[in-house]
């Protein structure tokens, strides 16, 4: 059968044969290139249970409603509710002073001011709009190449500037599968005549196979989270609190389990000596584990998502902070990282699976 076309390019599935052993093992990987290389899908062999889907997203025939569909939500925010969309030119959310139309924020960066799409009107009466998870997340790729075996592909976009970024770039996304890792790689590249500020990330939605969020242990090495005005706007004051002796201290290499709500940015992440920042879960209901390695030095902040009576986590790890621009970070580090014309910058992150811990 062949693949949907789904934002109006196939999709692509990655896929092996699993072995069959006493190992997990990772069998294939689903991405949509028409929605700007959304991780669809990651599928896995585990010990016991057979192959399993690890991503929480619906089938691709109700994807297809949901992106392309005569009642289909926002083209871009459909993006980030399902599967694993990459974030780009920034991460996260802006905030700040709207158009007359209410339809872009206005961000400035060294005096410049450019107007990014407000595809978010935030989640309260009156609440300002905000620009929500990068210009990318209803993209087609200009280019697709996959490997000879089949065990990764590459896709690249160019992301004009056109007013609503601070100048032109192409991103390059590699997928790599194999039996013991899944390795997805993003390049950065300034393609424009001026310098800019970029932020990159990743919003995967992982499902809790054991059905059980209490059990689940959550491995997270920062010290701090971002402070925010209340649960329900979510907005960045640009003070952080120390998670120790609280139960959103996750430091532990064991983890620690989700006793509450979790919607957080953690900051103050522990990167090892080759700069690399190491997070995951353990499912015991489902005797796995999941760790994901982010091994850029420039992630900076790490959100986690965990809804209260949803079998669902989210681990992005993320350039910047929540609302780069904002004077809530004046003389601080928001996290973009600076291009000239031509600089590139590497986002990676590998996924390993294991057994759980007990």
């Amino acid at each position: 059968m062949e693949a949907p076309l789904i934002g109006g390019q196939q999709t692509i599935v990655l896929r092996r044969e699993p072995s069959g052993g006493k190992r997990p093992e990772f069998t294939s990987v689903t991405l949509l290139p028409g929605r700007g290389m959304n991780v669809f899908q990651i599928s896995a062999y585990l010990p016991g249970r057979g192959e399993v889907e690890l991503i929480a997203s619906p089938s691709l025939k109700e994807a297809e409603k949901q992106f392309d569909g005569p009642s289909a939500q926002s083209s871009w925010n459909a993006s980030f509710m399902m599967g694993g969309a990459f974030l780009f030119p920034f991460a996260n959310r802006i905030l700040g002073p709207t158009t007359p139309d209410g339809k872009a924020v206005l961000a400035t960066w060294r005096g410049r001011t450019v107007a990014v799409p407000a595809n978010w009107p935030g989640k309260t009466p009156g609440a300002a709009p905000q620009a929500l998870h990068g210009l990318i997340l209803a993209a087609r790729a200009d280019s697709i190449r996959q490997s000879a075996d089949g065990s990764s592909v590459t896709a690249t976009y160019k992301v004009p500037a056109e007013g609503r970024w601070f100048t032109d770039n192409q991103l390059t996304v590699e997928i790599t599968l194999e039996a013991d890792a899944l390795t997805v790689q993003l390049t950065g590249t300034n393609t424009g005549n001026e310098a800019e500020p970029v932020g990159i990330g990743w919003h995967p939605y992982f499902r809790i196979l054991g059905n059980d969020r209490e059990k689940v242990r959550l491995h997270l090495p920062a010290a701090a989270r971002a402070a925010v005005n209340n649960p329900q706007q979510m907005l960045p004051t640009g003070k952080s609190i120390p998670v120790a002796g609280t139960t959103f201290d996750f430091r532990a290499p064991e983890g620690a389990p989700l006793t509450g709500p979790l919607n957080d940015t953690f900051l103050d992440l522990q990167h090892g000596a080759d700069g690399q920042v190491e997070c995951g879960f353990s499912d015991p209901g489902a005797d796995y584990s999941l760790k994901m390695i982010a091994f850029s030095r420039q992630v900076h902040a790490m959100v986690a998502y965990a809804p209260v009576g949803q079998s669902l986590i989210v681990l992005e790890p993320q350039f910047n902070l929540p609302n780069p621009f904002g004077p809530e970070w004046a003389g601080q580090d928001n996290g973009m990282v600076t291009l000239a014309p031509g600089e590139q910058v590497h986002w990676k992150v590998r996924l390993e699976l294991g057994g759980a811990v007990q």
